[in-house]
């Protein structure tokens, strides 16, 4: 489904001098059909009480359905943007890192959906969110 240089590296190398760095988002894994990454849990993405906030988890959600759109497009000609996005906010995290996987539930050539679930170390999930994405020709 991802283009071939869809790597760990090639997506890492887009989260420099961004939002996506400056909150740890990091790529860890491109399978064949999912993407997935990790955030930490602290000082960065807390909200007042101490907890996950719950805009960085859409955040991170967001981050992978884009980025899982990129790697299906024709970059040189066409970019992604997020259209609609909704998250259900499933358990608390206060520490450590949560992982997020997005698999397609529809890719199309305007638009895409994407799922991404979110989850804490132990596997527990956190947040389930979904994304539709706008593919806009470059001009």
């Amino acid at each position: 489904m991802f283009h071939p240089e869809a790597t760990v590296d090639h997506i890492n190398s887009m989260t420099k001098n961004n939002m996506l760095e400056h909150l740890g988002i990091v790529c860890t894994e491109v399978g064949e059909d999912y993407i997935k990454a990790t955030m930490p849990v602290d000082h960065r993405t807390h909200q007042p009480y101490g907890l996950l906030h719950g805009g960085a988890s859409v955040v991170l959600a967001e981050t992978l359905g884009s980025l899982a759109t990129h790697c299906t497009i024709d970059s040189k000609n066409q970019y992604a943007v997020g259209l609609d996005i909704n998250a259900n906010h499933i358990r608390s995290v206060k520490s450590g890192i949560v992982t997020g996987v997005t698999r397609a539930i529809h890719v199309g050539r305007k638009t895409q959906v994407w799922e991404i679930k979110i989850h804490d170390e132990n596997e527990k999930l956190v947040c389930i969110s979904r994304i539709t994405m706008a593919i806009v020709d470059k001009i």
